[in-house]
């Protein structure tokens, strides 16, 4: 006998193993398990992890050391015929006593799906758990990597008992999450990159790339390509080099409006209009709650002769202090909870305005609301002259 990575190999006088077509295989003896079990609904972590143990396990491997199953079938009879073909890899041994790993990539199979309730695919999955359980061979090492398993199947919970188990699992920011939990995800994940990066651009950047790790790394290691660790990255940077989406271009005219940056606020306009957005969406979504909110946070910032907090969060203990009565008419979140974030980000920008000229932009909100579903003037016509008209120094 030898060892590898720490497992002991067989020698080519070992007893081999069988497989029946008619019955799923069985050791030929019990040995301690080399399994692993990568899943989450991290798509993009799960696969990044799986190809990193994958080499590890099996560094430089060759045909007849590393066994590579495509796990990623849409029907039931490419499932089973996935899974069949992953008990005899299992089965077999390795090539002239030495060493192999199995890996059944990025099975779908696991998942909520049609597919993975099958009944026959639920019944090779057992056969595959219980030949595990038995013991695998000396020098089999298997990995398993999926995507969005159901934890509530008895596969999952065999398979996460079965070896070593490592979840990719997406955060889970709960009922209450809103922009300042995906804004303090995302600056988690740049602070481990020790980038330079303004809070403005960790807005914008959070905007563009949501809760999706896969893209959060990519623009991040482009970030990093260009600028190093060392140079600060402003938020005009990442409009330039991380793609805008329509949820990202919502949340650009609104930062723009706060901002009073009407440049920024016309161009993000027309990419929009450019996208086939509708100008009473554009309004609604984006115009209106971004002028309310400077509004509101305007109208409490004076009336109790308040300093705009130094950071966003920071506002919810300026509200808490405040009576009910002062409260109550402020926009909520799904909880119910005050959005006090939102109202911090607007109390920090609501310097750029008087308190009268956001009224007045209120009240142009409303008049340019009743012109677009009237008909009275094209989209672009009517938001530009609403925009121009209250951002104008």
């Amino acid at each position: 006998m030898r060892e590898f990575l720490g497992f002991a190999i067989p020698s080519s006088t070992d007893h081999a193993r069988t497989f029946n077509d008619s019955n799923h295989p069985m050791p030929a003896k019990k040995t301690s398990s080399s399994v692993y079990f990568i899943a989450g609904s991290d798509d993009a972590a799960v696969k990044k992890a799986a190809s990193a143990l994958a080499e590890k396990l099996a560094p430089g491997a060759d045909a007849f050391g590393l066994e590579v199953i495509d796990g990623g079938v849409e029907t039931v009879d490419a499932a089973v015929s996935r899974l069949q073909e992953t008990l005899q890899a299992l089965a077999t041994l390795p090539f002239l006593g030495g060493s192999k790993l199995v890996w059944l990539k990025s099975a779908t199979f696991l998942a909520d799906t049609v597919t993975g309730g099958s009944e026959s695919v639920l019944a090779q999955l057992e056969k595959l758990c219980d030949f595990i359980d038995a013991g695998m061979s000396n020098g089999v090492i298997f990995l398993v990597s999926a995507v969005k398993p159901d934890k509530r199947r008895s596969a999952y919970k065999r398979l996460t008992k079965a070896g070593v188990t490592e979840l990719h699992d997406k955060p889970d920011l709960g009922f209450r999450a809103g922009e300042e939990e995906v804004i303090s995800w995302t600056a988690q994940h740049i602070r481990s990159r020790g980038l330079k990066i303004s809070r403005e651009a960790i807005e914008v950047l959070a905007a563009r790339v949501g809760l999706d790790s896969g893209q959060l790394n990519n623009e991040l290691d482009k970030l990093e390509t260009a600028f190093g660790t060392g140079h600060p990255i402003e938020a005009r940077d990442i409009r330039e080099m991380v793609s805008a989406t329509r949820e990202s271009g919502i949340f650009d005219i609104g930062n723009a409006i706060s901002a009073r940056d009407l440049p920024l606020a016309l161009e993000t306009l027309q990419q929009l209009l450019g996208q086939g957005e509708k100008g009473v969406g554009i309004l609604l979504a984006s115009i209106v709650p971004t002028v309310r909110n400077l509004h509101l946070a305007k109208n409490l910032l004076v009336r109790h002769k308040l300093h705009p907090p130094a950071e966003p969060q920071f506002f919810a203990g300026v509200l808490n202090k405040l009576p009910d009565s002062e409260t109550d008419y402020l926009p909520r979140k799904k909880d119910g909870g005050i959005n006090t974030y939102g109202l911090g980000v607007a109390a920090r920008s609501a310097s750029h305005y008087a308190l009268e000229d956001l009224q007045k932009a209120f009240h142009s909100c409303a008049e340019a609301n009743w012109q677009l579903i009237s008909g009275q003037g094209t989209d672009e016509t009517i938001l530009t002259r609403l925009l121009v008209g209250f951002m104008s120094r």
